[in-house]
Formats: structure tokens, sequence, C-alpha cells
């Protein structure tokens, strides 16, 4: 029986085995960010111990991290101090830092892509749930918890339980204005929010092959979503085209030995699935959250759901507070939906390929004056590629704040929020209760559709606008990475 690109990079890193399902995998990269990591350093202090792999350790500044002029102190203490802490740690454990004002800075699962520390067929863990985001280089990449943390630190290992494998087959082309963030979001309303439990999620299918490797990491980040312990797409040309010649990509023999080795990583046509999912997306329509998890989500034109459509008692009863939470009336149309607020940015859709997305539809036009209207690039190496393309003219005409790189609105922990009661669409991964603040109602949607919405001052269907070829963006600059990897995919190559 042949195998999964998952169960290739997995047998390739185990190093021992306990019990039934329980195996020690060793670690190629360990990410590690502000919030989750204070614990595990002061274990590892406790215990007399050091960081077994300083070299392939890497801690980057992104949770609490102010978006505005990092000239200015940052106003927040519980922020200043975890960051301090950071640095600290990094300092005292000989490890690389991104701190808040390296250029290098930004969101993990921005960063180590775009700078090569994510490569095809290594084992990558990080302490943040959306850690699958690197699965779409075709990496084994899992969230760990803080316990875990340390023994990666200490050891370069770490326990997991084998998971479960699913296929999820996107087929078919994508109509105009419909993206991946859409299809991901619209598997989760199929599936649940407990879908995939268990189960590493791998990508495939006709639509996942057309997709950039930046649209890849959009639904491998948001698979976390549908309780998948992670997600994977086996690596090819795309995949090799984005990393090639970033800063910590192989080089020279290296790069052809390398490549050699990805290539070994397909998935056998002969692999078998514990579980399967088909969406043909030709007829997607673009998509948003009424509730408050992300499996409470329908088309942009449809209504939002009745209670009583919902068979099972406890859906019920989580529809009807969720529409209360939300201050939703059950059969009301979702377009038309007054916002106070627009956030474009996060791991789910804040890369470049985004940001252009969003320039095309908001070039001469203006940012409703009922909206406050955010852009939070995801690195800012991918602000300072806005900037050289001056897509940041085209955001600050339409009335756009343009920011810092950081999680920024989607996990409020700083000044970037929503108010009590105020509502917001957000491209980000989450929107429970309080995720953007305390009372805050947050609605998941495509940078398309957050874009349109910030237009309009409601929440509107992006198919109704018109889309400004790259042509006609007139850019500023251009590269041979960006011209294969961004504007080459936009343009339909």
């Amino acid at each position: 029986m042949g195998r999964t690109v998952f169960e290739k990079i997995w047998d390739d890193h185990v190093l021992a085995k306990r019990g039934e399902d329980q195996y020690l995998l060793y670690v190629d990269r360990h990410l590690t960010h502000e919030v989750t990591s204070p614990i595990a350093f002061e274990s590892l202090r406790a215990q007399g111990r050091r960081v077994r792999r300083p070299d392939l350790t890497f801690a980057i500044m992104d949770h609490n991290v102010p978006t505005v002029d990092r000239a200015l102190p940052v106003r927040d203490q519980h922020s200043r101090e975890q960051m301090k802490a950071l640095a600290r740690n990094a300092r005292d454990f000989s490890l690389t830092l991104f701190d808040y004002f390296s250029p290098w800075q930004g969101i993990v699962h921005v960063v180590g892509p775009e700078l090569g520390l994510t490569v095809p067929g290594i084992t990558l863990v990080c302490g943040d749930s959306h850690t699958s985001t690197h699965g779409a280089l075709g990496a084994l990449a899992v969230g760990i918890g803080t316990s875990e943390g340390m023994h990666v630190f200490a050891t370069q290992s770490i326990w997991l339980k084998k998971p479960k494998l699913m296929e999820v087959r996107y087929e078919g082309v994508f109509p105009s204005h419909t993206t991946p963030k859409d299809a991901i979001l619209y598997t989760i309303r199929e599936l649940g929010t407990g879908g995939m439990i268990g189960h590493v999620a791998e990508f495939r299918g006709d639509a996942v092959k057309r997709m950039s490797a930046e649209e890849r990491m959009t639904i491998c980040n948001m698979a976390i979503e549908g309780g998948a312990r992670t997600a994977i797409v086996e690596p090819d040309e795309k995949v090799y085209s984005y990393i090639e010649g970033t800063p910590y990509a192989p080089s020279g023999e290296d790069w052809e030995e390398a490549k050699r080795y990805w290539d070994t990583l397909k998935t056998e046509h002969d692999a078998r699935y514990d579980k399967s999912y088909t969406l043909n997306v030709s007829g997607l329509e673009p998509q948003i959250t009424w509730g408050t998890n992300p499996a409470m989500c329908i088309g942009v034109s449809e209504n939002v759901p009745e209670p009583s459509q919902f068979d099972d008692a406890s859906q019920r009863r989580a529809a009807e507070r969720a529409l209360s939470y939300m201050g939703l009336k059950p059969g009301q149309k979702i377009e038309g939906t007054p916002v106070d607020a627009v956030f474009i940015g996060s791991c789910t859709n804040a890369r470049l390929s985004d940001l252009i997305l969003v320039a095309r539809l908001v070039k001469g036009r203006r940012v409703s004056p009922n909206v406050r209207a955010m852009i939070v690039p995801g690195s800012m190496l991918v602000k300072r590629r806005a900037e050289r393309l001056g897509l940041h003219r085209v955001f600050l005409e339409s009335g756009f704040d343009w920011r810092n790189s950081g999680c920024s609105m989607c996990i409020a922990m700083n000044e970037d929020r929503l108010g009590q009661g105020e509502r917001g669409v957000l491209t980000s991964n989450r929107n429970f209760e309080n995720r953007a603040g305390p009372g805050s109602r947050v609605h998941l949607a495509s940078p398309l559709t957050a874009a349109a919405t910030a237009v309009e001052g409601r929440i509107a269907d992006p198919r109704r606008y018109s889309l400004a070829s790259i042509d006609e963006l007139e850019l500023e600059w251009t590269s041979p990475w960006l011209e294969r990897n961004i504007l080459k995919p936009l343009r339909g190559g």
C-alpha cells in the first residue's frame, strides 16, 4: 500500500515508540513567540537545562506587538513585559530573535515560509495552534503546548500521537471573486468544528494544484478550525519556487540535493485515507460567518439561519446563543448588515497576494466614513514589498489605516480591538465570543469580501465590484520572485 506525504515525513523522523500510538519524533525546526514560551524557559532554568539545538530554534515577536509607529513606547504593560521576557530568554539561551525592531519581524506563520525556515519534508513545531499553516509547503507542522515546548527545547524531539489520515479534495475552478478562504470556510461549515478531529488533513485535487503557495497557506491555516491536528499539501514546483532564494533556504548543491529529496515526498496513487471529503469549488460563492464559531457560516447572499433548522438540540441552543451574542435576527439577510470595522490581516490572510487582491477591489474607491478600516501586513517584509509596489498609496487614498505587522485585531492583545458590541468583518481565523475584544462581534470572510464591506460600510458581496487588473494597479516595482510566485498566479498563470 502506498504512503501519503504525511506518512513519509513521519516515518523519516520517528526515533522511538511507546504503547500503541505514541511516537517520539525528531524536530527539525522550533519556532517560538512571546506568549506561550515564558513558562517553558523558566522550566529550563529551574532544571538547569539548556536548549538542545539553538541553531534550529527561532524566536519571533508577534502576538503582543503593537502595529502603530515603532518609535513610540509600547503602551500596554503586559505586552511590554512579555516582549522583554522573550528578548531576555533568546539572549540567555543563544537563540536567533526577530524582535520588535527587526526588519524580519512578523507573524510567525508568515515569517517562517517567507524566510525559508519552512521547507518541505521537515518537522516543525510552534506553541501556536495555527502552526498547520506551514504544512502548505509540504512540512509536518504541529502546534504544541507549553510543556511540550519545554521538551523540544531540551531534547529537540517530541512525543506525538499519530493522527489518522483525511483527504480533503478541492476540484473545479474558483469563480471570480471567490477564494480559497471561502472554500475552507465552506468546508468547516459542512463538516463542523469537529469534522477533522484526530486527523491530519491532506489537501488535494485540481483546485489545490492550481493554488499558489500563499493560497495553500490559507486553507492549511484554517484546517485547525475544523478540528484537524494539522494539515499538509504535497510539495511541488510552486513550493520550490516560493522558497528558492529565501535567506534560510538551501543554496547551490544543497538546493539541488534538497529538491531531489522533496520530489520523493509525493503522495502515492494507492495511498489510503481513513476519511475523505470532496468539494467542487466551481459553484461556490463568497462565504461569511454569522455566529460564534467558524462553522456558523453562510454564503454572502444567504439569510441567517433559524435555530429550528438544526436537528440537534445542542446545535439549536448554540445557534440561539450565537444569534443573541451577535445581535442578529433569524432569517435576516446577512448582506447589508452595518459594521463598525474591517480588519485585513492575520496569519490567515495578510500575505502579499492577499493585499494585492484588496488593492484591485479598492483602487479608485473610498472606505465608508462609518467604518474603521485597517490593513495589517503579515510581516515587515510583506510591508516593505507592498510599499515598493506602491500598494500603500492605494490603501491610504482609499481611506484604510496602513499599519506595521503583528497579530493585531485577530487576538486583540493590545490597542487593535473591537469595542463592546462593535461588529467587524475580519480576514482572520476565529470568531469566538470576545475574540477581538470583550463583547466584540466578529464575522470571518475573505480579503475581497472584507474590502467590499469596507467600501459599503455594511456586509457586502464582492461580486458586485469589478477588480482592477494587475496592469491597472501600475505597480512600481517587480522582481523575478514576485513575478513567479505572486503576480503570475494572480494573472491566472
